[in-house]
This record gives C-alpha cells, sequence and structure tokens, in this order.
C-alpha cells in the first residue's frame, strides 16, 4: 500500500444537510447511475467508512452477544469450507472410515448451524445494513463540482485511496470513472 492517501472527511452539511442536493438517478441509463454512485463513492469514502463503523458498532453494543457468536458461526463456517475444498481426499477418507463420526458431525452442525441463525442474521445485518445506506446515499447523491475535480485526481493516477483499491479490486476501472 505504497502512497495511499486518505480522503479527508466531507462535512455533515456537504453529506447530508443543506450544500447536499438528492435526486433519483435515470433508471433507463445505467452507466450514468454506475458514474454517478463510483464517483460518490470516491467523493465520500470516508464518510461512508465512517458511517459504516458507526452503524457497526452500534448494532455490536445492542447486540454483543449474537454479534460475536454470528462472527464466530462465520468465520468456522468459512474455516470448515476452505479446509474442505482443500483436502477433499482427506474428507473423503475420514468419511469413508468413520461413518458413524461423519453423520455426528453433520447432525451437530446443522444444529449449530439452526441454533446460531439467529446471530448469522445479527452479525449479517451488522455489515449489510450500512452498506445498503452508502449504495442508496451514493445513488442518490447528485455530483458538485469539488466532487468532479477531486475524482480527476484519483482518478488519473495522482492520489490513491482506499475506496480506489477496494474498486480496483472489485474490477471497476478508472476508465469508467472518468467518463462525464
Amino acid at each position: 500500500m505504497v502512497d495511499v492517501t486518505f480522503a479527508p472527511l466531507r462535512s455533515l452539511s456537504d453529506f447530508l444537510l443543506e450544500s447536499a442536493r438528492f435526486q433519483m438517478p435515470n433508471m433507463k441509463d445505467p452507466d450514468k447511475w454506475a458514474n454517478r454512485v463510483i464517483h460518490n463513492l470516491y467523493y465520500y469514502q470516508t464518510n461512508y467508512f465512517l458511517t459504516t463503523l458507526i452503524i457497526f458498532l452500534i448494532i455490536g453494543i445492542l447486540h454483543p452477544v449474537k454479534m460475536v457468536c454470528g462472527f464466530a458461526a462465520i468465520s468456522a463456517a468459512f474455516g470448515i469450507f476452505v479446509y474442505c475444498t482443500n483436502s477433499q481426499w482427506t474428507a473423503r477418507r475420514f468419511k469413508r472410515n468413520h461413518p458413524v463420526i461423519s453423520l455426528i458431525i453433520i447432525v451437530a452442525a446443522g444444529y449449530l448451524l439452526v441454533y446460531m441463525f439467529g446471530a448469522v442474521i445479527v452479525f449479517m445485518f451488522g455489515i449489510a445494513f450500512p452498506l445498503l445506506l452508502t449504495m442508496i446515499h451514493a445513488s442518490l447523491r447528485m455530483r458538485g463540482i469539488r466532487n468532479k475535480l477531486t475524482n480527476k485526481l484519483e482518478t488519473s493516477g495522482l492520489r490513491r485511496t482506499p475506496m480506489g483499491i477496494i474498486l480496483d479490486g472489485l474490477g471497476q476501472e478508472a476508465e469508467i470513472a472518468v467518463q462525464g
């Protein structure tokens, strides 16, 4: 992460209040809508990261045990998935040599999944809700002159930010963001 700079925190007035202008995007022109979203993600990235963190922490404070259990359940499921996909031969051999233990593990895992379902839902809500709010804001917030000028620095490669790295990782090239 060489030469990564953090975008400034935009004022609440610019982000939500007085100077903020919101309008439904043109659903018939998805390229223009995507352009608006990408530019807003670049321009308000620090505000979005802070909003996401605050909402995640609020949900974590309201439901701390469910958040921890949900995180543990998702982490365990991910770990088991990675293990099983990377060592299929070992898993098949274990199932063949120990069918009763395999059945007990499957039933216990199913029970644990059902038992932890509420905690998993709370944890996923803690992640998905802030992302939903970010996408709604980025879709509805109209761009201003400062937004357009600031985005030219990011997309021209003169400045790298965390959101630029994330969007690059998701396959959103800078050429898309330069349009308009």
